[in-house]
């Protein structure tokens, strides 16, 4: 067996990173980096910049999607043969739309050790800075139309990865399928411009016409969906003037009618109330 550092148990470390900000990095998440025997990352560029930022000097290794399954029997032999091997992702916590999560499931099969140093992540951070509902969310990784419908009854909180240049052609396709959800816009967590933009998905979708599309790494979180009897009139009366302002009285009260499962005659009086109100 290879002589490794007596410190630590021979195996695979899971070792979170920061996603925006290099101080995001914990204390025991330092020690494995500096004390193992070889760190697998996704970039050898990005990682050595954290590791040059503490101090670090460790042998690193290329892990992605595209050699994965290349050189996963060589990291698996390896870790049998008594390597203490850790794996980071270029910003947060690994296995998060990586193929990290092979790797794990490999060793587990094989028996080798493996644990988790846990750190910082843009989903769970995204979910926080939102204020949407956290009790109970679903991270759907990175938008792909096509499933779009497949999380249209979810109860839940919806989490995305996007690209800024993506973003406003993502809303647009959302618009139909999410109406009844409130939506974040999360940007550069962690760093200097770091940013929150909150409202319906026709709010924002303008505001990024009118003002071009933001920078930066970009998480989209959907509220849960809003439900007719979770509504007052007041907040309905909201719904109705949004809409109003760009759509007649017949078209926005059964767009809302219809987004929010409410009675197209009774919203439609209030539509025509509001109107005529002004």
């Amino acid at each position: 067996m290879i002589a490794t550092t007596a410190s630590l148990k021979p195996g695979l470390y899971i070792v979170s990173t920061p996603i925006g900000n290099l101080e995001d990095i914990t204390l025991r998440a330092l020690r494995i980096l500096k004390d193992c025997d070889l760190i697998l990352c996704e970039d050898t560029r990005v990682s050595n910049k954290l590791l040059q930022a503490y101090g670090i000097n460790k042998k690193l290794m290329s892990y992605h999607n595209h050699n994965a399954d290349e050189v996963r029997p060589k990291i698996i032999n390896e870790l049998k043969n008594g390597r203490v091997i850790s794996l980071v992702s270029d910003a947060g916590t690994p296995l998060i739309s990586d193929p990290g999560y092979k790797l794990v499931r490999e060793c587990r099969a094989q028996g080798i050790y493996v644990t988790s140093a846990p750190g910082a992540s843009s989903v769970l951070s995204a979910l926080v800075l939102s204020g949407q509902p956290s009790d109970q969310f679903l991270f759907a990784g990175f938008f792909d139309s096509k499933k779009i419908k497949d999380f249209e009854a979810s109860p839940a909180t919806l989490i995305f990865f996007e690209s800024a240049r993506r973003l406003l052609k993502t809303l647009e396709k959302m618009i139909d399928t999410y109406r009844n959800r409130t939506v974040s816009v999360v940007r550069e967590i962690t760093k200097i411009y770091e940013e929150t933009r909150q409202g319906s998905i026709e709010e924002l979708i303008n505001n990024y016409k009118e003002n071009g599309l933001p920078k930066g790494e970009v998480v989209i979180v959907l509220s849960p969906p809003l439900r007719s009897n979770e509504l007052s009139e007041t907040e309905i009366n909201q719904l109705l003037i949004k809409a109003l302002a760009h759509q007649s009285v017949r078209d926005a009260s059964a767009s809302v009618a219809e987004s929010y499962n409410l009675s197209k005659k009774l919203i439609y009086q209030q539509a025509l109330n509001l109107k005529n109100a002004n």
